[in-house]
C-alpha cells in the first residue's frame, strides 16, 4: 500500500515538474484595466487617454515623440494586444526599454500602416532597423480594422506575429542583455492616432 502511494506521489511530482518547466502554469496578466492608465507612466507631452474601454494615443500640439510605458519591468514574456490605426502615422511597441525624457533605449516592434514594416524590429538611438518583414507578408495586416499583434521575447530571441502570421524571428545578443519596460509610442511629426485594447502579458 505504501509503495503504491509513493509511486502515485512521485508520478504527481513528475507531472507538476513538467507543467512548470513547459510554462503550462503560466498565466496571462492584463496590462490595461479598461478604465484608466494605472500601472503606466506617460513620457512627453503627447496625448494618452482612455475612452470607451480603449486606450488611445494621439499627437498633441508639440507633435513630438511620446511614450506610455509600464511601471513594471519585463524580461522574458509573450505579449498580445490589438491595435487600430486611425491615421497613417507611425507607432510601435517597445520592449526591454528605458526612457529618459522622450529619449528611449530599447527595441521596437513596429506598428505602421498596412503594407509597410509592421512587426519588424527597430533599435532606437542605436543600430536602427535590425529586421523587416518579408514583403510577401504585407497583407497580414488589415486596413480600418483591429489587428492582433503578438510579441514573444525569450533570451536573445524575438518573434512577432500579426493576425496569426509570423512576421519576423530574430536572434540578437544585444537584445538578450536588455531589460526594461514595455512602451507604446507616438512618433514625432503629428497626425497620429491609435487605439489599443486587450493588452495581455504572460511572463516566461
Amino acid at each position: 500500500m505504501k509503495k503504491n502511494i509513493f509511486k502515485s506521489t512521485f508520478a504527481t511530482f513528475i507531472l507538476l515538474t513538467m507543467f512548470i518547466s513547459t510554462g503550462l502554469f503560466a498565466q496571462k496578466t492584463s496590462l490595461f484595466n479598461g478604465k484608466n492608465l494605472d500601472g503606466w507612466k506617460i513620457y512627453g507631452t503627447e496625448k494618452w487617454y482612455v475612452e470607451n474601454g480603449e486606450m488611445i494615443c494621439e499627437s498633441g500640439p508639440d507633435e513630438e515623440y511620446g511614450y506610455l510605458a509600464t511601471e513594471k519591468l519585463y524580461k522574458d514574456f509573450e505579449l498580445t494586444l490589438e491595435f487600430y490605426l486611425l491615421a497613417n502615422g507611425n507607432s510601435g511597441v517597445f520592449f526591454r526599454s528605458t526612457i529618459d525624457g522622450t529619449k528611449i533605449t530599447g527595441w521596437q516592434a513596429e506598428v505602421e500602416p498596412k503594407g509597410t514594416e509592421s512587426g519588424g524590429i527597430y533599435e532606437s538611438y542605436g543600430r536602427g532597423w535590425l529586421i523587416k518583414p518579408d514583403k510577401s507578408k504585407a497583407n497580414a495586416q488589415k486596413n480600418n480594422a483591429w489587428n492582433k499583434m503578438k510579441v514573444r521575447v525569450v533570451g536573445d530571441k524575438v518573434t512577432t506575429w500579426i493576425n496569426g502570421t509570423e512576421m519576423i524571428t530574430l536572434t540578437d545578443e544585444k537584445i538578450g542583455k536588455g531589460n526594461g519596460s514595455i512602451a507604446l509610442q507616438i512618433h514625432s511629426g503629428g497626425g497620429i492616432k491609435v487605439k489599443w485594447r486587450n493588452l495581455e502579458i504572460e511572463e516566461l
